[in-house]
């Protein structure tokens, strides 16, 4: 009996110092981050500012946004939905066209759309989960110049 005691004892005391090991290795530089199941999480928040000026005068829409309680990375699926902090993906839709591409992350915190025919135009950010649901969305309306003023 006393030898079980002794083997559950060590037991116990080897996972205790495996998980505080990982833990703290996953929280260093070139680890992966750890992640933990929702639990009462702040709602996700999109913040969307106007196209960059600059880069508009010349035909190239800049868009920066930034997220709050949600962050982007290439994540899919039931299990990616669960975990904290929350993940998911940008839906980016132009001008009401009936399709949309995702942006999953890359760091950069901005759309780049080219090539739109000059006049007004619309480009909408939706934050969504891994399984597609949108949590929240921001339109950006902007003009882009007359073809006289496009400068490649």
């Amino acid at each position: 009996m006393t030898m079980l005691i002794k083997m559950l004892a060590a037991a116990a005391a080897a996972t205790v110092l495996t998980t505080g090991a990982l833990a703290q290795g996953a929280n260093q530089p070139g680890n992966p981050p750890v992640f933990f199941p929702i639990e009462n999480e702040p709602a996700p928040k999109l913040i969307v500012d106007a196209p960059l000026p600059g880069p508009l005068a010349r035909g190239a829409v800049l868009i920066p946004y930034r997220t709050e309680n949600f962050r982007i990375l290439p994540l899919f699926g039931e299990v990616a939905s669960r975990v904290s902090p929350r993940v998911g993906h940008l839906h980016v839709t132009v001008d009401d066209a009936p399709w949309r591409w995702a942006d999953t992350g890359g760091g950069t915190n901005t759309i780049v759309v080219v090539g739109l025919p000059p006049g007004q135009h619309k480009v909408t950010l939706e934050l969504a989960s891994p399984e597609h649901q949108v949590f929240t969305g921001q339109t950006v309306t902007f003009t882009v110049p007359g073809t006289g003023s496009h400068k490649h």
